[in-house]
């Protein structure tokens, strides 16, 4: 079994304070930094959620047939894609922190360009573009929050990145609540711009990675910021089995596909792929329309119905954010899972049976109450966790890819899948019972092949696949 320099078994947290004063202070400073770089999450949740409201004014103006609607919605998923295609060496590169910075200025000036065409070509081009900000956001916001937290902490501060996308979420539905009754689609895109502005100035005041600095070979920097975050007693111990791992890999694509990191590769794509084709996540985008089809038909009375389940999203997160590091990410995410796959059938029964208004309202509570519990912030924890330093980078842009690559085929496909449905069978209900069947699948895959990785270091994670 693999021991630390300090001779520590590493599948046993290795690290410790001296004093609860001691601990208070160095969880403070961890905190803040998880924050400031966290709004890059509640700008992934914004940019993402925004045209849920707009979606309604748009399909109006422009006149939108089922693939533009969803060309509309999956657009940003195409930047979104290529986000991680470049994440992978510009965070090697420049940084985590200057990749963010990167990730400000495209979501700034795609949201002042997304609020000013009037043709829908311009429109999507910008959606693009805000996308790759997105997709650099999504990547690289919880590998940077992994890496500078200690590993007591880091299932809380990974998950303080998943409340802000939430929060983001949120706020983008109130205000395209408040501008529903104008319907000015324009503004709820424009918004953007003042939270896209303030975080690319907090960017300047964070630090840099120690993990990416004691890979260039600054260890006089990353064990100053090992001794805000571990403490003095902790903090050579924690560069030295930082050092040593980096010693141990080989940091090239090929490194990806060694026996034990490619499983690891396996679980962290898949989770990818599961936080958007279980549907959850789609259900959130469309949650305006699908409750106009539920029987609200006034666009602000379809948005406020969104506005309580994004208050029951966050209540749901915060409580996974308090429970990850106490449950363990195992738990969370079978009991999410089993729970998205009940939930979703009943969602279908609802469309089945024709039970409109609240009945339908109720039961995304529930499905959307176990994914923001469980996959929603474990996938982005998990894939951070699992890596070795020098790919993990790279193994980010591939799940990340992923990820995105299944949020372009749902949400793009399903107006499709909704209208074929409500077209042969009379109601959309089979598309949420083909959900619930991979919510199901989902679930086994975890209780097969997902590890605990609850106060294990990621030095220790990464040589446990080994």
């Amino acid at each position: 079994m693999a021991q630390t320099p300090s001779g520590q078994n590493p599948y046993i947290p290795p690290y410790s304070v001296s004093s609860p004063r001691d601990e208070s202070n160095l969880n403070r400073y961890a905190f803040r930094i998880a924050m400031a770089a966290a709004i890059g999450g509640f700008l992934f949740g914004y940019d993402i959620s925004i045209i849920s409201g707009a979606l309604i004014f748009l399909k109006s103006e422009f006149s939108l047939d089922p693939y533009q609607e969803g060309f509309a919605v999956s657009s940003a998923a195409l930047g979104c894609i290529l986000g991680p295609l470049v994440a992978a060496a510009l965070s090697d590169k420049i940084g985590r922190r200057g990749t963010l910075v990167v990730s400000a200025i495209l979501l700034f000036v795609a949201s002042l360009g997304t609020a000013l065409p009037n043709d829908m070509i311009t429109f999507n081009a910008f959606r693009i573009l805000g996308g790759v900000g997105v997709g650099l956001a999504s990547v690289v916001t919880p590998m940077y929050i992994a890496e500078m937290a200690p590993a007591r902490l880091r299932g809380r501060l990974v998950s303080v990145n998943q409340l802000a996308i939430v929060t983001g979420l949120f706020l983008a539905i109130v205000v395209s609540y408040w501008f529903s009754f104008s319907g000015n689609w324009r503004w709820m895109f424009g918004s953007e711009c003042l939270p896209a502005l303030a975080w690319l100035g907090l960017l300047f005041a964070l630090p840099e990675s120690p993990r990416w600095l004691v890979e260039k070979g600054r260890d006089a920097a990353a064990l100053g910021l090992l001794t805000k975050s571990e403490g003095v007693e902790q903090s050579g111990a924690a560069l030295e089995e930082i050092k040593e791992s980096l010693r141990e890999e080989v940091g090239g694509w090929s490194e990806l596909f060694q026996p034990g990191t490619r499983v690891a590769l396996l679980v962290a794509v898949m989770l990818a792929i599961f936080q958007q084709v279980t549907g959850v996540s789609i259900l959130l985008v469309y949650a305006p329309t699908i409750f106009m089809s539920a029987g609200f038909n006034l666009p602000s009375d379809a948005i406020w119905q969104a506005i309580p389940l994004n208050i029951w999203n966050i209540i749901c997160t915060a409580t996974a954010f308090w429970l990850v590091d106490r449950w363990g990410r195992r738990p969370l995410l079978l009991t999410g899972t089993a729970a998205m796959a009940v939930g979703l059938v009943f969602m279908g029964l609802c469309f089945h049976y024709h039970w409109t208004g609240y009945a339908v309202v109720v039961m995304m509570f529930l499905c959307v109450g176990a994914f923001v519990g469980s996959l929603a912030p474990l996938a982005w924890l998990i894939m951070s966790e699992i890596f070795p330093t020098r790919v993990r980078g790279r193994a980010m842009s591939i799940a990340g890819i992923s990820l995105w690559i299944a949020f372009f085929a749902t949400s793009q496909f399903f107006p499709y899948l909704r209208l074929y449905f409500e077209r042969e069978y009379g109601s959309p209900a089979g598309v949420f019972w083909l959900f619930s069947g991979v919510s199901l699948f989902a679930m086994l895959f975890c209780w097969r092949l997902v590890p605990e990785t609850k106060g294990r270091s990621l030095e220790a994670i990464a040589a446990s696949w080994k």
